[in-house]
């Protein structure tokens, strides 16, 4: 299948390529040119597209394709209506946080609420309206959601509730965790590998895919004391953990909403439905993946 992939250059997609390329299919990556082109791994018969800043939907419509796989959801409206003519299925990237505040665990394909942020607040509502729209076409719509991504590539979430190589640093030191007294909230994270995984399935079983949401993550997720001694096993450290009271911790510790929110409500997808109707399966545990990610910040350097 030819098959056209935006975002083919980053994190997930650095992933992806390789499994599609591995399974046959013919592949494009349109690209903006700020990441290098990756090297093995069948990128050699990829077709790399440097996309122009103006009028992107024209440019990706004019290279025709079977189906879209867009990890960076940017202008989906305007890519939608521009490929939808020769384009039979596209897949689409969210968030597990899109549903907003998980109201049992693990958490299924169900809104909760809005979510916590304003950006996926507004990227859940654009991807609700292409599901509809795909509906009254004909065509086949997907949105693969993941946890906290994490493994080779990028630096995974850590106990600051940012991905900061200088709190990583701290944690190899050993240096104390800072967490509310009585927190058990369940993390995530789950390697861009299986990531990608999920997209490849949703790809290759458009039937079971369309018109569908899926989950995709780990099979389990670690409370944030796991984690902690997750990054301390890792480091070959023992990290002590300070106990403070959430009033204290969300007051002084981690006022910002966008960290503290890792630490108040759980993130721990259920994937039972990508796995009975699409194949997914895990290879990579979180602490794997926790261990792979912080594995290539010491061959970059950045620890």
């Amino acid at each position: 299948m030819r098959v056209m992939v935006i975002g083919g250059t980053g994190h997930i997609g650095g992933f992806l390529v390789p499994q599609l390329v591995a399974s046959g299919h013919e592949v494009l990556v349109a690209t903006r040119g700020r990441r290098p082109v990756p090297s093995g791994g069948g990128w050699e018969k990829v077709t790399v597209l440097t996309v122009p800043d103006a009028d992107v939907p024209a440019f990706l419509a004019s290279h025709r394709a079977a189906a879209l796989i867009d990890i960076v959801q940017s202008r989906a409206t305007g890519t939608y209506e521009a490929l939808r003519g020769a384009c039979g299925h596209f897949i689409w990237c969210g968030s597990l946080w899109m549903w907003g505040p998980p109201g049992v665990v693990p958490t299924p394909e169900v809104p909760y609420g809005p979510a916590l942020s304003g950006g996926y607040v507004t990227r859940m509502e654009e991807l609700q309206r292409l599901r509809e729209r795909a509906r009254e076409d004909g065509v086949a719509f997907t949105a693969v959601m993941p946890s906290n991504i994490c493994g080779p590539g990028k630096v995974p979430l850590e106990m600051s509730g940012g991905r900061d190589p200088g709190v990583h640093r701290a944690h190899a030191r050993g240096e104390p965790v800072t967490l509310p007294a009585g927190c058990n909230t369940l993390i995530g994270p789950c390697d861009a590998e299986d990531v990608a995984q999920g997209f490849r399935r949703a790809l290759e079983a458009p039937q079971a895919a369309a018109g569908e949401f899926f989950n995709v993550g780990a099979a389990y997720a670690l409370t944030a004391e796991q984690l902690v001694r997750a990054f301390g096993e890792i480091h070959g450290v023992e990290i002590p953990i300070e106990r403070v009271s959430w009033e204290r911790f969300l007051g002084e510790v981690m006022p910002d909403s966008g960290a503290n929110n890792h630490f108040r409500f759980h993130m721990c997808p259920d994937i039972s439905k990508a796995r009975s109707r699409l194949g997914y399966e895990p290879i990579h545990t979180p602490e794997q993946s926790l261990a792979r990610a912080v594995e290539w910040m010491r061959r970059e350097g950045i620890l």
